[in-house]
């Protein structure tokens, strides 16, 4: 932070491999800059973090945190003042952020994690020499704690915000591991970590934030409900007045189809139709027939939140009816495999790849007709704003930030010329084979396609208005004088 800038504040981030939370950490930094706001940003030293950064300085040595030497080091990469906690006894795993190379929870990821929150709290207090934040912001259950250490310690405490990114991962442990912590015995209190008698990580950051803030306005509503709020919605609903909505953007910068290096054609909305070359390679990848049928594309984790097991109960169908189907993604063996006996079923229609390719992913946005989401519930959702960006309609679920950032085609969008995708609710078979059928109306009429297409390439979905919003929040919060 620079002393002329209205207020600095730490962000404290888990740094998992997540394009919603990467997103926040590079694109909405920059973008809050335009508002006045500096930041540094606090994540754990991954090897691959460790491996990327240049000329770091020590800014900061702790001899114990939670049982274990670290350091701080800060760095600057890609325009982003970024410090790091380097720590190899947390951080330093041959496996995943949180999975051994088993795939099991490494069972130490409440002390790793609560390392990095009581790391952002000492920052917080004024421990890193020359340099003091005003304002705290936190991410998802890994970075939740650092409000509660903050909550008891004994320096004046500064203001926090603690975003949720998805509520259904929340940081629950047993009660065994409170002495680790090394908080006051008053702190395993409803009112703070205890949850149910055992401590949640997620939880004692929604009681101790001074502010929270979910992905989306609608996910905002939505875990205020048994359905959504996967039992924390009670500790929601009491901090109702403290919650506010803001849809998380995407980095326009990256995701252009006028400047994207990975795509085999650039084009603008107003040269659409330099998409077919894109199209072709596309086609040539999945194996699917070059004909004029719709290619229908999914990118995304094959997992039942995802509404993946619906794609499989409908891709005959959705084949039946004269569409194609590209799949990009893993996860459910189960369904991985569903979807790779329905591709075999349909040779040239259906196409599969197993696995995560980032190039590909742009291609498809860049090359295919639609997107199918079909969430059962998604926070906020990238994968649509990538959708309205190239050009590739978005096809998804009535829920979430789905349900804020995409205009159905009814009749009265369509003769507004507003429309950008389609809605369709509820998440079962019968209601995405109607979205389908829908988008494949559309489609034949290729002068209200090509208006779907140029309207959603119109959308903001850049972090400028959100990251407004934010520096507001910030401001609402932030010391007087400040």
């Amino acid at each position: 932070m620079t002393n002329e800038s209205p207020f600095g504040f730490v962000r404290s981030l888990p740094a998992h491999q997540d394009r919603g939370l990467a997103d926040v950490a590079g694109a909405l930094p920059i973008a809050l800059k335009q508002f006045g706001v500096e930041t540094k940003t606090l994540m754990p030293g991954y090897p691959a973090v460790m491996k990327a950064i240049r000329n770091p300085v020590v800014r900061l040595q702790f001899d114990d945190l939670l049982g274990e030497t670290a350091t701080i080091l800060e760095v600057e990469h890609e325009g982003l003042d970024i410090l790091v906690l380097d720590a190899p006894a947390y951080y330093d795993r041959t496996g995943g952020p949180y999975l051994d190379p088993t795939g099991k929870d490494y069972p130490d990821n409440w002390r790793r994690f609560a390392a990095l929150s009581l790391a952002g709290a000492e920052i917080a207090a004024g421990l890193m020499p020359g340099w003091r934040p005003d304002l705290v912001h936190t991410h998802d259950w890994q970075a939740a704690m650092t409000s509660v250490f903050m909550r008891y310690n004994p320096t004046p405490e500064l203001p926090s915000v603690l975003t949720i990114h998805n509520i259904a991962f929340q940081g629950q442990f047993g009660a065994d591991i409170f002495s680790g912590l090394r908080l006051p015995p008053h702190a395993f209190a409803t009112e703070s970590i205890e949850y149910y008698g055992n401590i949640g990580f997620l939880k004692g950051g929604l009681q101790t934030a001074h502010a929270i803030t979910t992905v989306s306005p609608s996910y905002a509503a939505e875990i205020l409900t048994p359905e959504f709020g996967m039992g924390l919605q009670g500790v929601i609903a009491s901090r109702v007045d403290s919650l506010h909505g803001i849809v998380n953007g995407i980095d326009a910068d990256i995701w252009n189809p006028a400047t994207d290096p990975v795509v085999h054609t650039h084009y603008t909305a107003s040269t659409l139709k330099s998409r077919l070359e894109n199209r072709t390679a596309v086609a040539e990848f999945f194996g699917l027939h070059q004909d004029n049928a719709p290619i229908f594309c999914i990118v995304s984790r094959l997992t039942w939140q995802k509404g993946m097991d619906v794609v499989a109960a409908t891709a005959d169908q959705i084949v039946e009816m004269g569409g194609k189907l590209a799949i990009l993604g893993s996860g459910d063996a189960a369904l991985e495999g569903a979807l790779l006996a329905a591709a075999a079923r349909h040779p040239g229609r259906i196409g599969v790849s197993i696995g995560y390719n980032e190039p590909m992913s742009h291609l498809m946005q860049a090359g295919c007709d639609a997107i199918i989401i079909p969430s059962r519930f998604e926070p906020c959702g990238l994968t649509q704003l990538y959708g309205l960006r190239y050009g590739c309609v978005p096809i998804v679920a009535r829920t979430g930030g789905l349900n804020d950032t995409v205009i159905d085609a009814n009749h009265a969008a369509l003769a507004a010329k507003v429309a950008t995708g389609i809605q369709f609710s509820p998440v079962t078979a019968s209601g995405l084979l109607q979205a389908i059928r829908r988008a494949l109306h559309l489609y034949a009429d290729q002068k209200v396609w090509t208006q779907l297409q140029k309207q959603g390439m119109k959308s903001d979905v850049s972090w400028e208005k959100s990251a407004e919003r934010y520096a507001a929040l910030y401001s609402s919060l932030a010391p007087k004088g400040k």
